[in-house]
């Protein structure tokens, strides 16, 4: 078993925190020459540098490494912008470049130090990765030899293997060139969220739906669809689809309106000042969609953040969980629990 090391041992990357719109992942494809030069040409990938990975020593080098003896993987550390390049969308880029059904092999590399695999740093993304390499799987007749686990330690590899394909054109690589340039012109597919014009919203909407999202109506307590719904899944923009809440998030309030401790992200969230009915609150508003949704109080659950949204039905549709992945909604699955 590769050991896990502390973060104070000289040149060992441990998980660090992330800024919010910069992630990591460490994908071990073989040589790890090619897979660094196939990964920094997509879109959306800010930094990549090749390293051993999950090994049973501290800063191992290449002939260790190459003696099979330290159990260490050649991986590249890549870090990305999730909104150009998301997980899913990188794994299934990284699977065009290996063989997922060989064990210890990818080209003409064989050993331990060239299996296939995929680290993480951030424990939310496993179940992302295992979904993603899940729905991958049904492309191959053979078991998937891929590993999945979180990263124990990471060592850079010497200078002379970062970029090596760059400082040497036309050197050792197995991936067939044609992939660099898919790569470089690979994008990802954007779900986007819009609000219909005036006619079409009528068309879609309910009178009662029209009246709240458009109207800043407000539906009768304890007499509308989610007050009292506890099924697991996912609460959307009934305008415009756009994902607010999850049921993990959902806790009864007594008030006779769903009540969520927090949105999705609070950027799809705008809030206004409500001087109506001779009270002063806070009302929240879609930002994509501008729906009229409900308000915002500070009597929510202490160890919840203290927030209380409370929502009308009529502006939101559910998504049991059963149906997020059929409805596009899959990578939110995560966050049900």
């Amino acid at each position: 078993m590769a050991l896990a090391f502390s973060s104070n041992m000289a040149g060992c990357q441990t998980p660090t925190e992330q800024n919010h719109s910069t992630k990591e992942i460490y994908f071990a494809g073989g040589c790890f020459w090619g897979t660094e030069h196939f990964m920094q040409q997509i879109e959306g990938v800010l930094s990549t540098q090749v390293g051993y990975a999950n090994g049973n020593k501290e800063n191992p080098t290449y002939q260790e490494v190459c003696t099979g003896t330290t159990h260490f993987a050649e991986t590249v550390k890549v870090a990305y912008h999730p909104e150009k390049a998301d997980l899913p969308f990188l794994i299934d880029l990284f699977f065009k470049t290996i063989d997922p059904t060989s064990l210890n092999r990818q080209g003409f590399d064989v050993g331990t130090q060239y299996r296939t695999g995929i680290y993480y740093v951030d424990p939310s993304d496993k179940a992302v990765i295992e979904r993603t390499v899940k729905q991958l799987a049904q492309n191959y007749k053979e078991p998937l030899q891929v590993e999945i686990k979180p990263l124990q330690n990471f060592y850079p590899a010497e200078d002379y293997h970062q970029k090596y394909l760059d400082k040497n054109p036309g050197g050792y690589c197995h991936i067939h060139p044609g992939l660099f340039d898919m790569a470089r012109k690979a994008r990802m597919k954007k779900t986007t969220y819009a609000k219909p014009d005036p006619s079409k919203l009528r068309e879609q909407l309910t009178p009662l739906q029209y009246a709240v999202t458009q109207e800043n109506a407000t539906e009768p307590p304890f007499k509308n669809a989610y007050w009292d719904e506890d099924r697991k899944g996912i609460y959307v923009d009934v305008t415009t689809g756009e994902p607010l809440f999850v049921s993990t998030d959902k806790f009864d309030s007594g008030c006779g309106w769903p009540s969520f401790s927090k949105p999705i992200d609070a950027a799809r969230m705008v809030e206004k000042s409500d001087h109506s009915h001779g009270m002063i609150r806070t009302e929240v508003r879609s930002a994509t969609g501008d729906a009229h949704l409900g308000h915002v109080f500070n009597d929510g659950p202490k160890d919840k953040g203290g927030l209380r949204y409370c929502i009308n039905s009529a502006s939101l549709r559910f998504i049991p969980k059963e149906k997020m992945e059929l409805e596009g909604y899959g990578d939110y699955l995560e966050l049900v629990k």
